[in-house]
């Protein structure tokens, strides 16, 4: 088996409104459009590593990085952490990387931060895979907790919130809970969540997305096929790719069907 890296690690130094960050990233350079992922709450960039793995993305290069409060990236200011500071570590990752036109993949948290990224710059993004990210009031099923169990003391909410999860009856479950510790600073919890939750009651997410030029797709799994604007984005021209025996976390329950659909929609754009 050979020990050539097919991805590269770099640790990048950024101050983002005046708060420092050390973002950690892997990557890859390649003659075609690269491909952007950004990971969900409770995930990390490795949960999108095995792109090189799959034919279908060569010659494409890729970024992944561990937002604010995630995995391998310091933050100086772990309070100041929400939704519109992802987005601006987003657009300081591409500049830093040089990258001007992209596919996007975003999961949950990430789709959100990606979903407002795409609606910024429209003529950057080639095409747009949103994993079950924020575009209803619905979707607020993690990040709503932290009104619904609410606690002024962060580590006792977060291991709260660690544990509901452990037990919630969905596939993965169990897996995901199981590293939440180890993957996000529990002081970065609060301003996530109720960013997130703000933005997707009162943010107007439905429409931007369905505002996108991109092709589009909502990739979802099929214990949450029940999501009450399915139908209604088909219909809008927004391609879906339902994942078997998955709930919210394909890449964790069902990651060849995943990859699957992420190279699918990644043929549709012009520049594949």
């Amino acid at each position: 088996m050979s020990t050539q890296q097919a991805f590269s690690r770099a640790l990048v130094p950024l101050k983002v409104d005046g708060i420092s960050l050390n973002v950690a990233a892997l990557y890859r350079s390649g003659e075609k459009a690269p491909v952007v992922f950004l990971h969900g709450f409770g995930s990390t960039k490795e949960d999108y590593a095995d792109v090189v793995r799959y034919a279908a993305f060569n010659g494409h290069g890729f970024l992944a990085y561990d937002a604010p409060g995630c995995g391998e990236t310091d933050c100086s200011d772990l309070t100041r952490i929400d939704i519109p500071l992802l987005v601006k570590t987003a657009l300081a990752m591409l500049e830093h990387f040089g990258i001007q036109r992209f596919h996007l993949v975003g999961h949950s948290m990430g789709g959100l931060t990606a979903l407002l990224l795409a609606h910024q710059h429209p003529d950057r993004v080639l095409s747009f895979v949103n994993i079950e990210g924020n575009i209803d009031p619905y979707d607020c099923f993690l990040s709503r907790q932290i009104h619904d169990y609410a606690e002024d003391d962060a580590e006792r909410f977060f291991d709260d919130f660690i544990e509901r999860t452990r037990h919630a009856p969905a596939y993965a479950s169990a897996l995901y809970a199981a590293s939440l510790r180890h993957k996000v600073r529990a002081g970065a919890v609060r301003g996530i969540f109720e960013s997130m939750v703000r933005l997707s009651d009162h943010g107007g997410l439905m429409s931007r997305f369905l505002a996108l030029p991109c092709p589009r797709m909502f990739m979802y799994g099929e214990q949450n096929s029940s999501l009450p604007y399915l139908a209604s984005i088909q219909s809008q021209g927004v391609h879906l790719a339902q994942i078997s025996h998955c709930g919210h976390f394909p890449m964790y329950s069902n990651p060849c069907a995943m990859w699957e659909g992420i190279a699918y929609l990644q043929r549709l754009s012009s520049e594949a």
